[in-house]
């Protein structure tokens, strides 16, 4: 775990743009790390909708959402960074957020300032807390750590529901509580994005969002501006469901499968990714373990 989160830290430190897709569940988590991505981020959105199949809007709790991070940690062996909503009430249950995420494993994770229940961040009708209720989140969640290569990341929505000067003063007050990276969600234009990225020394985070508010600049030019991490949070969630929906289309036109095999991962392909080979050779090896008991 420690060694995961001084990784990240370095990374963020360099602020060199460092692009970290989203996973919904343990087999997307592993295709990240597999295709060479050095992180992963835990995707609330994409937790509510494959965990529950519901949309994003607080119906996943702190038990739910860290059972998740858990488990995506524990097969994962790069950094995970997590989404953790709100942190799931006031200052102090913020602080039982960060204690329990931090026990699952997590590197980094991103509190945020709506009111419950939250709502994704690119849906429009946010609300969010008075800013020093906010600090004080924040400082919470920097107090409870134990260890201080954790990355606290703070979020902020100001943007959507007051307005992009009220986002940047969040920005600086927060800053100011402890917060390692800084996340101002949805600018809206590119004149925003760079005026978000002027104000701040401390590494910023960009949510690249496909159907969101935020403009897909070139992540060259987001490199440009200085950005330390370039999240695309939900792209393999979408996907995902275009090619299970396309697949599961044609078979029930057809009425068969023949002919649609090279849609399929191979089977061989991808118990190797879920690691079966392992599994069984560890299986035979305490198999052994007992013969030479008996």
């Amino acid at each position: 775990m420690t060694a995961c989160r001084q990784t990240l830290r370095a990374l963020v430190a360099k602020k060199g743009g460092l692009v970290v897709p989203g996973a919904y569940d343990g087999i997307s988590a592993l295709l990240v790390q597999h295709a060479g991505f050095p992180a992963v981020y835990m995707t609330g959105y994409g937790t509510a909708a494959s965990r529950l199949g519901l949309p994003d809007l607080g119906f996943a709790g702190l038990a739910e959402m860290a059972d998740h991070a858990r488990n995506l940690a524990a097969i994962l062996d790069v950094p995970l960074i997590a989404d953790a909503d709100t942190g799931y009430g006031n200052a102090l249950n913020v602080r039982r957020t960060v204690q329990t995420y931090e026990a699952a494993g997590v590197a980094a994770l991103h509190i945020e300032d709506q009111i419950t229940p939250k709502r994704c961040g690119h849906l429009s009708g946010h609300q969010v807390i008075p800013r020093g209720e906010f600090v004080g989140k924040i400082r919470a969640a920097v107090e409870a750590r134990t260890d201080p290569d954790l990355l606290i990341i703070a979020r902020t929505d100001a943007i959507s529901a007051v307005g992009l000067d009220e986002a940047l003063r969040r920005g600086e007050a927060v800053v100011r509580a402890g917060a390692d990276v800084l996340f101002i969600e949805a600018p809206r234009t590119e004149a925003a994005v760079e005026s978000v990225a002027r104000a701040f020394d401390t590494p910023l985070l960009y949510n690249y969002a496909p159907g969101g508010r935020s403009p897909l600049l070139p992540f060259a030019r987001l490199r440009e501006l200085g950005f330390a991490v370039i999240l695309l949070p939900v792209d393999t969630l979408l996907v995902a469901v275009q090619a299970i929906r396309g697949f599961l289309a044609q078979a029930r036109a057809r009425d068969d499968v023949q002919g649609l095999t090279d849609l399929y991962m191979p089977f061989g392909d991808f118990n190797e990714l879920i690691g079966v080979t392992a599994q069984l050779a560890l299986a035979e090896r305490y198999r052994d373990d007992d013969r030479a008991a008996t």
